[in-house]
């Protein structure tokens, strides 16, 4: 996707953060945008700065886990622009920082629940409409860096994370014979709100096992100040998907980490004289089923 002239952008988290840097870049260059946030000031008042810039926006307040409320959110989308989005941003996330021993079902359910559920509800919700409408486009969901290795102080972030980058994966092999294709962006420190997360925990996922108070989030925000600028971040996404890169991560200081934690798996892996004969059936089983999977698995009417 070169040309984001006419380009119908959904995205969520898009009332502030790394999704209002979005729905300002990708406003500019010419896409209508569509910003989902559970915060209805936060929506008003990003409406407003994309209005300023004449840029056509409209504005959806959504709870990303809420399944009920995400496809009235599509219908929506469909009532008022005529079709479903073609640029899909999963970009809404929230994180709590303690020790993974001390993470409760709450940490989890709701950590998860947003970051991994979240992500899938916006697949589940709109691809099929993407594909329905015949047009090219693409997804786009925001990971982490903590996506991308273990962080004991952020467990169930890193987790969800990591589950995101490999259902982008997945997508973007599906997803190609339709025109559509699939980036996943993995910031380091992004310059946001996140940290006033804990704020907006519902009461029901209430039972934390982390220090979370106004001390917490000040710590948060010391790092945060100094974050890659969303507007720097949502220039390096709109890169990605007019080249349809598989990864966005352009973050340069990560990388000699990156290398030396993926040089770690790969040298874990045995070498092929240890079992080849092993080796040679289990790839030539592999192969075998893969040519023979779409006779089985892609049925009409599945599911």
């Amino acid at each position: 996707m070169q040309d984001l002239k006419g380009q119908l952008a959904f995205i969520t988290g898009g009332a502030s953060g790394a999704g209002l840097g979005q729905a300002k870049v990708f406003g500019r260059a010419g896409a209508r945008i569509v910003i989902a946030d559970i915060r209805q000031d936060a929506v008003d008042t990003a409406l407003s700065q994309l209005h300023a810039e004449g840029i056509r926006a409209h504005g959806i307040i959504l709870d990303i886990t809420d399944r009920a409320a995400y496809a009235k959110a599509a219908d929506e989308v469909d009532d008022v622009f005529g079709g479903p989005p073609t640029i899909l941003s999963n970009t809404a996330g929230v994180n709590s920082f303690g020790p993974i021993e001390n993470t409760t079902y709450d940490d989890f359910d709701w950590i998860i629940g947003v970051n991994l559920g979240g992500t899938i509800n916006g697949c589940v919700t709109f691809i099929p409409r993407m594909i329905a409408s015949g047009k090219p486009g693409h997804v786009v969901s925001v990971s982490s860096m903590g996506g991308l290795q273990g962080a004991s102080m952020a467990a169930p972030y890193s987790a969800a994370k990591a589950a995101v980058i490999n259902l982008m994966e997945s997508y973007r092999q599906g997803l190609a014979k339709y025109q559509i294709g699939v980036s996943v962006v993995c910031p380091a420190n992004i310059k946001s709100n996140i940290a006033e997360a804990s704020k907006l925990r519902p009461a029901q996922f209430a039972h934390s096992g982390y220090v979370e108070n106004e001390q917490s989030i000040a710590s948060l925000h010391s790092i945060h100040a100094f974050g890659m600028e969303p507007e720097q971040l949502a220039e390096a996404i709109l890169r990605g998907i007019r080249s349809n890169a598989a990864y966005i991560i352009p973050y340069p200081e990560v990388r000699e980490e990156l290398e030396a934690h993926f040089r770690e798996i790969v040298d874990s892996v045995a070498p092929m004289d240890s079992d080849p004969e092993g080796a040679r059936q289990r790839v030539e089983a592999l192969n075998n089923w893969r040519a023979g999977r779409s006779k089985v698995f892609n049925s009409e009417g599945a599911g």
